[in-house]
């Protein structure tokens, strides 16, 4: 497959894998995981979003630039340029909201039909996973920078007015949050800051203890279950030795621990042949 699979969305029979480090984008069956296509020639690939059933964006960590990926060939045919490295895409009508990453404090706001920044959005610094609410809101989480020299932030914003609605800053400076995540009503934001945080859209305040203490655990991914709220978990141990898939329950109970190879990463559910990506 490649060196770092990052990260992998489904969209009706094709999986799509993004490979950072090998540059490229696996695109295989569903389920099977056969091979059907390599989309290759990308720099460092982070994220993938499906624009269309013919066009399709891809970020970078390394460069200024989303890649505009053809899904009828699997060529690369176009780019954006942002100015700075990009992370995550959230799709809302016809915009794409992509944030900028590595020193970044903004997200792009980009027109999908002629693939044009209309817009952008002043943030926190490194907004690093972003999600849709069912009120069509974007939320926004910024982990404040890796030397820590800001406080991490969310951020709701109006996907109609591209206005900022809502801001809540976390307490200690020390506060690294990531991996935002939404439950499948997109009722309930979660996001990881040692242990899984869980807050309902419309709370004014961050929740002051986590649904699921990390403990002895290293949590390095999880996803939300869109069907029943339960949680998956990834524990990269010590990034060298497998590290381990937990299941939790959605009140937070653990179900089971299973065995997985190093570094287990994101979450991906398969829906009915619907593209969900967690």
């Amino acid at each position: 497959m490649g060196d770092v699979p990052n990260s992998m969305i489904i969209n009706d029979y094709l999986a799509y894998i993004v490979v950072n480090n090998s540059g490229k984008i696996e695109v295989t069956n569903r389920n099977t995981l056969e091979s059907v296509a390599t989309i290759a020639g990308l720099i460092s690939p982070r994220n993938i979003a499906i624009i269309n059933n013919s066009k399709a964006y891809v970020t970078s960590m390394y460069s200024d630039s989303v890649a505009i990926v053809n899904l009828i060939d699997y060529t690369i045919s176009g780019y954006i340029n942002l100015r700075r490295s990009s992370e995550t895409i959230m799709v809302s009508g016809d915009k794409a909201f992509i944030s900028e990453w590595v020193g970044g404090n903004e997200v792009m706001v980009v027109n999908t039909i002629d693939n044009k920044v209309v817009d952008s959005i002043k943030v926190g610094f490194e907004p690093e996973s972003m999600v849709v609410d069912e009120n069509k809101n974007l939320w926004v989480l910024c982990n404040g920078g890796w030397a820590r020299n800001n406080y991490a932030e969310l951020y709701c914003i109006n996907t109609v007015t591209n206005m900022v609605e809502k801001k809540l800053m976390f307490p200690d400076k020390a506060a690294s949050p990531t991996c935002l995540q939404i439950d499948g009503r997109g009722e309930t934001l979660y996001y990881l800051e040692k242990g899984i945080h869980k807050m309902n859209i419309n709370s004014g305040v961050l929740p002051a203890f986590p649904l699921i203490p990390e403990s002895q655990h290293y949590f390095y991914k999880f996803g939300v279950n869109p069907l029943n709220s339960d949680i998956f978990i990834t524990d990269a141990v010590d990034y060298q030795q497998k590290g381990y898939v937990m299941f939790y329950k959605n009140d937070g109970t653990l179900i089971s621990t299973n065995t997985a190879g190093v570094i287990p990463g994101m979450i991906c559910f398969k829906l009915n042949g619907s593209y969900i990506e967690k």
